[in-house]
């Protein structure tokens, strides 16, 4: 597959895909006999996962450490550093996706109670010193 279709498969730039290999972040993709990238399967798994991993937040520093540990498969403990790397991005994924739940829960509070403290403004029952706290409330 050439880097255009591969580019729009994945919606992002031929670019983005040039840069992703030249720092590291992919492996080197094969090229044909033009010198054009020829993009296998393989390669496309490994612009899925970066790409993937990036949205997730993943850094560019630790994708290019996992690229390049992939290619070092001789080396002991290959395996297992990447696995560590792959379980610490799992764990700040799962912290971002709690904090992300606490704020779901103020903004359907905050939707579920508009109605009712707008009036209590309008009525002069709530004001600047006599308001909850957010941060207190019943969940």
């Amino acid at each position: 597959m050439n880097i255009k279709k591969a580019a729009e498969m994945f919606d992002l730039s031929i670019d983005t895909l040039r840069y992703y290999e030249r720092v590291g972040v992919i492996p080197p993709v094969h090229r044909n006999t033009s010198g054009y990238r020829d993009y296998t399967t393989n390669d496309l798994n490994w612009i899925y996962l970066a790409k993937s991993l990036r949205h997730a937040g993943l850094s560019v520093e630790s994708l290019i450490e996992f690229a390049q540990l992939a290619q070092l498969r001789e080396t002991e403990n290959v395996e297992e550093a990447q696995k560590q790397i792959l379980s610490d991005q799992l764990e700040e994924l799962d912290k971002k996706i709690a904090e992300l739940h606490e704020v779901r829960e103020l903004l359907v509070y905050k939707i579920e109670t508009y109605d009712e403290h707008i009036a209590k403004f309008k009525a002069g029952e709530m004001g600047p010193d006599k308001v909850e706290k957010l941060w207190e409330r019943k969940k």
